[in-house]
């Protein structure tokens, strides 16, 4: 009975390594595109390619966003904690979120690797 135990304890380390590495190797791509969505309702989808600064505003809540060099980041917020300026410039992985705003910026797309970058 102790070796099924072991053999079922190895094999549920051994799945999670392996889903935590496709989630890590996936987490890291770069995005093609971002959707801004505030209150619920997408207000913009911006492509990464294309540098632009612009402020969405829903009531007296107000986020200033950049997008630079195929990243993109929250750069001025009026919220009390500024956690999501904290997260600096992504192209990929996680959702930036302002809670006290109500506004999330989700990655869409992946981008296509070349030649280059491998």
């Amino acid at each position: 009975m102790k070796t099924k135990y072991w053999i079922a304890l190895f094999l549920a380390i051994a799945l999670l390594c392996g889903g935590l590495t496709l989630w890590l190797f996936n987490a890291n791509q770069n995005a093609a595109a971002a959707e801004v969505w505030s209150g619920g309702k997408l207000v913009k989808t911006v492509s990464l390619q294309e540098d632009q600064t612009f402020t969405v505003t829903s009531g007296d809540k107000e986020n200033v966003i950049t997008v630079k060099d195929g990243a993109i980041a929250v750069t001025q917020a009026n919220c009390p904690d500024k956690h999501c300026i904290h997260r600096g410039y992504c192209s990929g992985g996680a959702q930036i979120v302002c809670l006290p705003n109500k506004l999330v910026i989700k990655f869409v797309g992946k981008q296509p690797l070349d030649g280059v970058s491998g």
